[in-house]
């Protein structure tokens, strides 16, 4: 009896994480870890305060509303760069999600595993989450050549870039959101009659909708932040607003790389101050997904 409960007693601590080792190799292993991880924050803190103070004198209205100028590099703002970024978001949102979502729910829900052609595709969709962002760029370009536009650097040559940089990080994020949905609701609605269409359609997107919306939003953070695809496109200095998606745009990320390398002072402190607002954007797409992650979550 004695020896069951310690067989019990162990598997519990092996499977929960709650060992009571206390080698000299684990304590000095778990020592490493918690260095790591307070190295890896104190310097990202610092990185972060240094930048809100170099740029802290440029936190101004001009900032916002003021165009990009090398005449009067005192009052350059963001203004292009912020605007053309939310219709490069809007742009991206609606290329990458209906196709991803779509994608994600056939690749769970309809296709046969065992046909060779699913099996590749699932093979490069892993492959495709860890190609190089500037390839997209490469391959935004072609698309482009080939629909025949002569201009790259549009809101549509942009969206086009960043939706396929997310696009499979949207696909995987819905399978895995499709996957974790109780087959309970799925036999349970096809047993009072429902076809397979409408039990998907009508129980488990529903009822995946919080993992989909936060790893689309959690992928739209990504491309946010992205510069190479963009600048493949000859995406640069534009010193007005984009009003459609044939417009031409420029995007934050480009203004602070091209702010970033002149050597005036001013330009500097206007790099550091565009590098809080890209940050505050980010951390504001990432605060909504986690609110809809807790908003709609559910327990089954």
């Amino acid at each position: 009896m004695s020896t069951i409960t310690a067989t019990a007693a162990e598997t519990v601590r092996i499977t929960t994480g709650r060992s009571r080792e206390r080698s000299t190799a684990s304590l000095i292993f778990v020592g490493l870890l918690w260095f790591s991880l307070f190295f890896g924050v104190v310097v990202l803190v610092v990185l972060i305060a240094d930048t809100a103070v170099k740029g802290s004198p440029r936190f101004d209205s001009d900032l916002l509303l003021g165009y990009e100028s090398t005449i009067t590099p005192e009052t350059t703002g963001f203004r292009a760069g912020i605007i053309g970024t939310a219709w490069l978001m809007l742009g991206t949102a609606l290329f990458a999600v209906p196709l991803g979502v779509g994608a994600g729910v056939y690749l769970e829900e309809f296709s046969d595993s065992k046909k060779w052609y699913n099996r590749l595709i699932e093979v490069n969709l892993q492959n495709l989450a860890a190609v190089p962002s500037v390839i997209y760029g490469l391959l935004a370009v072609a698309v482009m050549a080939l629909i025949g536009f002569q201009l790259k650097n549009i809101v549509l040559g942009g969206a086009i870039a960043l939706a396929l940089l997310i696009l499979p990080v949207v696909i995987i994020t819905t399978r895995e959101a499709v996957r974790a949905v109780p087959v309970d609701i799925r036999h349970a609605s096809l047993a009072l009659g429902a076809t397979p269409w409408q039990t998907t359609w009508r129980q488990t997107l529903p009822s995946a909708v919080p993992g989909i919306a936060t790893g689309t939003i959690l992928g739209l953070s990504r491309a946010i932040g992205e510069a190479a695809p963009l600048l493949l496109l000859g995406i640069g200095a534009i010193r007005f607003d984009p009003n459609g998606f044939l417009s031409q745009v420029t995007a934050l990320p480009i203004q602070i790389y091209r702010m970033s390398s002149q050597s005036q002072e001013e330009f500097q402190r206007a790099a550091s101050a565009g590098i809080i607002v890209l940050l505050i954007m980010i951390l504001g797409l990432n605060g909504l997904a986690i609110y809809i992650r807790n908003k709609f979550q559910r327990s089954w």
